[in-house]
């Protein structure tokens, strides 16, 4: 599907922006090492009444660092190692803007903590699966956000000039929890003991670098006059510790995308997203490829950002974010597909051909942290698979992270009848955050179950074939299909939301907990409550009154 509007509506939040806009991050390439140097704009935050100093950061600073990053992994290939790093004199980062917290609503706290957890994230996935390392390099104090910035890389480098400081102050002196992953962070991935990390977290000032780096809070220390060559050599090492394909001098660049917005919805090339206010319920549709694609890589290539997966990744990316954001209301989101599912299975088998290519790579990496962001949007997610449905391969990753499913199942055989196709790329190139592929997940990793879905890869199911192996939840005729679905929706949205947002958390992610499901799950949850509660944001709580001279006031009772 082709958009040419262009009507934008005002006043909604959008995540979108380019180098030539940003206001707080630098960006400068030298071999295979990039270095991103905060430096925030005090007067430039992202809503009025507050000033973002001591590069304090708010969602703007983080939409920038955001969109740094994916261009670092498509415009850059010859990158291997980000430097994170300040450009300010003796302080790295204070963290999330206080005022900024204080004056936000329930629901922007809440979705600023959950995308600047997407972004950290997305960091650590781009080391593990595309070989982009990070290190951090504090070359100044730095505290609450900024550390979880810093615990998010590969390696931590600290400044010992006797003052810096690294802190994680938010239960003392704001009583609420660090929303990044700090807590997570410090026990699972640096491993400091509990009674160690119990000290460090209960204390506003922290600990400089010496004992930071004693109690595993920091990998490396280092005098002033020798920090820019240890930052120098830790990032080398990095480099060499990389097996991203650099070959490639070439990068990709990220155009603008095609994005029309009015009272109806989010409109894009591959994705159309129809808003029914009144029934609270969002109607995403993606489409498939329109032509069969080339299987030339420089072709391919040669397609850049409108390249269809890559453009898919990014239009539905941008329409999840646009959604939970300015949609608070719409709590069921209804996933339909439309084309020719031959054309998306063909991109698949190119995929798995080039799959070790860097662009490649990349674009499965976008895509992959797309549908992980909408498996976490809080949002139930239901999937409608008609006669114009093409479920195929990549495309039936939207079906397998749907809560439940629909499927027509026509009474007489048909030539249109809708069908349902799985390929290779379903059984572990798009894990979710729990690191296991949908179809694990779904299956619970019941290995019986998983090795009969595979044999049927390339196969076009039926409805009925579909709901023996597992792959829908319901299979209506065209008598029952409407009345099912029209009901389906109704009594959805009748649920509380709370509910409903900590039901499906608890039911979508199957297996063991690891650090993205404990951030999303546990600490997440434990935050959005904290976010109410008055201890925190009452008239006379931590966030209300930090700057004020007054002490916050407790209740004191343990709940």
């Amino acid at each position: 599907m082709k958009n040419t509007a262009s009507l934008e509506v005002p006043d909604l939040v959008t995540y979108d922006t380019s180098p030539s806009k940003y206001c707080h991050w630098k960006l400068s390439i030298e071999n295979h090492i990039a270095t991103l140097s905060m430096d925030v704009t005090e007067g430039k935050g992202f809503s009025p009444g507050y000033e973002l100093k001591l590069n304090s950061y708010d969602l703007g600073v983080d939409i920038e660092l955001y969109d740094a990053l994916n261009r670092i992994r498509f415009e850059h290939p010859t990158v291997k190692c980000v430097v994170i790093t300040s450009s300010k004199e003796k302080m790295f980062c204070s963290g999330a803007n206080i005022y900024m917290l204080g004056k936000a609503s329930h629901s922007a706290k809440v979705n600023f903590c959950k995308f600047t957890n997407e972004t950290r994230n997305g960091m650590e996935d781009s080391s593990l699966h595309e070989g982009l390392k990070f290190l951090a390099a504090i070359n100044g104090t730095v505290a609450g956000g900024g550390y979880e910035l810093a615990l998010a890389c590969d390696k931590i480098l600290m400044i010992d000039d006797r003052s810096s400081s690294v802190s994680l102050p938010e239960v003392p002196l704001l009583g609420v929890l660090p929303g990044t992953g700090g807590l997570t962070r410090i026990v699972d991935k640096r491993k400091v003991r509990k009674d160690h990390a119990d000290v460090f977290c209960s204390l506003p000032e922290g600990f400089r670098a010496t004992r930071a780096k004693k109690w595993n809070l920091v990998d490396e220390i280092c005098k002033p006059k020798q920090f820019l060559a240890k930052t120098h050599v830790m990032a080398k090492d990095l480099v060499e510790a990389s097996n991203r394909d650099s070959s490639r001098t070439e990068g990709v660049r990220l155009e603008k995308l095609n994005r029309a917005i009015d009272e109806n919805g989010y409109h894009y090339n591959q994705v159309k997203v129809s808003i029914d206010k009144d029934k609270r319920v969002a109607f995403i549709t993606v489409y498939g490829p329109e032509t069969c694609p080339s299987e030339n890589l420089e072709e391919i290539m040669a397609e850049g950002c409108s390249w269809w997966l890559l453009e898919l990744a990014r239009e539905l990316d941008d329409a999840i974010l646009l959604l939970r954001t300015n949609n608070l209301d719409i709590g069921v989101w209804v996933i339909k597909t439309e084309g020719a599912a031959s054309n998306v299975m063909a991109i698949d088998q190119f995929v798995l051909d080039n799959i070790n290519n860097w662009f490649v790579r990349s674009t499965i990496g976008f895509l992959r942290r797309t549908l992980a962001r909408l498996e976490v949007s809080a949002r139930s997610l239901f999937a409608i698979v008609d006669s114009r449905s093409c479920f195929a391969g990549t495309l039936t990753e939207l079906l397998l992270a749907a809560d439940r499913s629909y499927m027509l199942c026509p009474e007489e055989p048909s030539t249109d009848a809708p069908t349902v196709q799985l390929s290779k790329v379903n059984f572990g190139l798009y894990p979710m955050i729990n690191d296991l592929s949908r179809i694990d997940s779904r299956f619970c990793e019941d290995q019986v179950k998983v090795s009969l879905a595979e044999k049927n890869c390339g196969q076009m199911l039926s409805a009925k074939d579909a709901e023996s192996l597992g792959l829908v939840t319901f299979i209506p005729d065209e008598l029952d299909w409407d009345e099912e679905i029209r009901l389906a929706l109704e009594e959805r949205v009748s649920i509380s939301p709370d509910a409903l947002t900590g039901m499906e958390a608890n039911l979508r992610f199957s297996g063991k907990e690891n650090t993205a499901t404990r951030v999303f799950g546990r600490l997440s949850a434990w935050q959005n409550w904290i976010f109410n509660r008055p201890n925190a944001v009452g008239p006379a709580g931590a966030l209300k009154t930090f700057g004020t001279g007054k002490k916050p006031e407790y209740k004191w009772e343990r709940v």
